[in-house]
């Protein structure tokens, strides 16, 4: 189709005029950090929507979220405390990355005939938060090792367990993350039999290191099978303790993890807000997002 010049000139001037609104949004979008830093808000002891403003306050991007305790119909189900989450996340602009099942260390998701329930009752709950991740905990009661070896009855009921609300997860967009005792090996085989890329690992620094793993080295096996991070280090500082982290930095780096570093630190000079912020520093500093 033929043009003028004089349509020429005005086009071009309006592609131009374009390129100077789209240009500032492209140099933003490029230049966010690939990684956002968010606390447990069990760990900054604000179990409550109001935990959202004590991350805003610290400086954090977001806030993990408990389910509540193992009743029949879970705190977090409860559409109009969700409404008070969605409320002050509005506010602050702090995002709730991930819904973490804490209750099932007690509760157990091999054992408890609620498991599947509860899974279902998260699932809701996090699309409805805007939660990307379900952590679901294999603690204390409900650890998949026995010594070293895998309980395989557990193991056998938690992956038919998982198989039967993977497709629920899988429409809602939301990640079921397993986090445990397990080696990067034993977590591998277990969401391989579960056969949907939902079922992933929530990995955590301390646990691991505490169980003798090499770190690096299972973040590097794990790779885009991580679907988020938590970093802790018993009752140090991060950077002052058993974990060495910048060994743990250059394997995150090396399977260019995008996703978000959890703190489920501890507070050792008893004041919260300035122990959070330091450790958060450290990360930022580690993983070159400041």
């Amino acid at each position: 189709m033929g043009i003028s010049r004089r349509q020429f000139i005005a086009g071009a001037t309006g592609a131009l005029a374009g390129a100077r609104l789209v240009l500032p949004r492209l140099a933003v979008a490029q230049a966010a950090p690939k990684i956002r830093i968010g606390a447990c808000d069990w760990s900054l002891r604000a179990v409550n929507p109001e935990g959202l403003e004590v991350a805003k306050k610290i400086g954090l991007d977001g806030l993990e979220v408990s389910t509540g305790g193992p009743e029949d119909t879970l705190k977090i189900a409860d559409p109009k405390l969700r409404e008070e989450y969605k409320t002050l996340m509005s506010k602050t602009g702090i995002a709730v990355p991930s819904v973490a099942m804490g209750l099932l260390n007690n509760a157990p998701l091999a054992s408890d005939p609620r498991g599947v329930a509860w899974l279902n009752q998260t699932i809701e709950a996090a699309k409805d938060l805007g939660a990307s991740v379900i952590l679901i905990a294999f603690f204390g009661k409900g650890d998949l090792l026995a010594g070293k070896e895998l309980k395989q009855k557990d193991v056998d009921t938690v992956v038919g367990r998982l198989q039967e609300v993977a497709p629920k997860a899988k429409e809602a967009g939301v990640i079921l993350g397993l986090e445990n005792t397990l080696s990067a090996e034993q977590n591998l085989a277990i969401i391989d039999r579960v056969k949907s890329d939902m079922a992933r690992v929530y990995y955590d620094t301390g646990n691991s290191t505490d169980g003798g793993y090499d770190v690096p080295a299972e973040i590097r096996l794990l790779g885009d099978r991580i679907c988020q991070i938590h970093f802790k280090d018993g009752n140090a500082y991060l950077g002052q303790g058993k974990v060495k982290m910048e060994p743990v930095a250059e394997a995150i780096n090396a399977i260019n993890y995008k996703g978000w570093i959890v703190l489920e630190t501890a507070i050792p000079s008893k004041d919260r807000d300035a122990d959070f912020k330091k450790n958060a520093d450290f990360v930022r500093n580690l993983l070159k997002l400041a």
